[in-house]
């Protein structure tokens, strides 16, 4: 699955001094729900699968709204006098601190001029407003999660140029700004803010994964510099238009799940795309698909879609995720994948195919693709045909 992220076969990685403290039981407790189990923002929700830290959107119909809140009167973050002692009696050449849900609301508080080895810095779910008091971390810190906090400007970044992970999700933010000498990220993250634009990036030109998810964006653009992007996230914007790709010659993944997009032939411009992530729009057909061959992963689910016409140039294809269109014909599944050697998943509830005859759909879907080991998937249970 998109995301994982493994090390080098064989290669034992350094040992890590780590701080970790436990979480303020006083605060109120985060309820379990999708897309999966981990840190939330102030309304339960957690727009992203972490794997190995990194941002990943599965259901991103799931976010709260981006736009829940237009208070820009921010309430100050409850002063904890704690603050400054809660690193006092740790290690001072600590490679990694993470101190989660400790409502921190002061930065420079935490005297962090005291570790002078920190390479990742993690003040998650914290009362934190501004980005201040990291410029002695500037020669060692590579990795800063400031997810789910109260910033709305980007700002105190100036020395951080070892920086190559940046998650500022869930935060107030407007504007992608004051970044651009950050030229060694990697790995951006602006999950549910409040931004209208894609700006601010030109530089950032040894970026793998982008992750503007949940945002206010409506138009894909100024994107062109970044020749090393991978992953490129957008899902729960207002995009309508699948434009401002084509200067991306490495992007393999595309997320722009619950957006406004009709039209799939600008997709052609990034034929080595391997995997689609484009549920809850508005496509009717699969038109535009043609260009690229390279696509294992697809994901239709929630259109208006008919027909799965539009599929069989995809040879090396392995999920269909289709479930809640407008599909009833089984020879039209049959003709469109029935000769897809490497397809495993297929997901088609919802469809008419399904509803009309329960009982005998998946005995159906095996006739017509006897290759599939999956079938649709339920909470209690995923099929698997032998």
């Amino acid at each position: 699955m998109p995301g994982q992220l493994n090390g080098d076969a064989g290669h034992e990685p350094p040992a890590h001094h780590h701080i970790e403290v436990v979480e303020d039981e006083t605060r109120s407790e985060r309820g379990d729900g999708q897309p999966s189990p981990g840190l939330r923002d102030s309304k339960g929700w957690d727009g992203k699968l972490r794997v190995d830290r990194n941002a990943l959107f599965k259901n991103p119909e799931a976010l709260s709204d981006p736009e829940y809140s237009d208070d820009e009167n921010v309430l100050p973050g409850q002063e904890i006098s704690a603050d400054e002692d809660l690193l006092d009696d740790e290690d001072p050449d600590t490679d990694d601190i993470s101190l989660t849900h400790s409502r921190i609301s002061s930065i420079p508080a935490l005297r962090l001029d005291r570790f002078k080895k920190v390479v990742r810095l993690c003040l998650r779910q914290n009362l934190v407003q501004h980005i201040e008091g990291l410029s002695d971390l500037g020669s060692t810190l590579e990795e800063l999660d400031l997810y789910d906090n109260l910033i709305s400007h980007v700002r105190g970044l100036d020395d951080l140029t070892k920086l190559t992970t940046l998650d500022l999700s869930f935060n107030k933010i407007k504007h992608i700004k004051h970044i651009e000498h950050l030229t060694e990220l990697t790995d951006l993250f602006f999950v549910s803010n409040k931004i209208s634009t894609i700006d601010g990036l030109s530089t950032l030109t040894k970026l793998r994964q982008l992750e503007l998810g949940s945002n206010r964006i409506r138009e894909i653009k100024n994107l062109d510099a970044l020749k090393n992007l991978e992953e490129l996230w957008l899902a729960k914007n207002k995009i309508t238009e699948l434009k401002g790709l084509a200067g991306l010659p490495k992007l393999r993944l595309l997320s722009i799940q619950s957006n406004r997009i009709k039209d799939l032939s600008p997709l052609r411009e990034v034929p080595q795309l391997e995997e689609l992530y484009i549920s809850h729009n508005a496509l009717e057909s699969l038109d535009g698909l043609d260009g690229n061959p390279n696509l294992t992963i697809i994901d239709i689910s929630n259109n208006a879609i008919t027909s799965l016409k539009g599929l069989s140039n995809l040879k090396n294809i392995e999920e269909v995720w289709a479930s809640y269109n407008q599909l009833s014909d089984f020879a039209d599944v049959e003709r469109e994948l029935a000769d897809k050697e490497n397809l495993t998943t297929v997901y088609f509830e919802g469809n008419p195919l399904q509803l009309k005859q329960p009982a005998l759909y998946r005995n159906k879907v095996r006739l017509a693709l006897p290759q599939v080991q999956q079938i649709d998937a339920s909470k209690s249970s995923i099929v698997k045909l032998k």
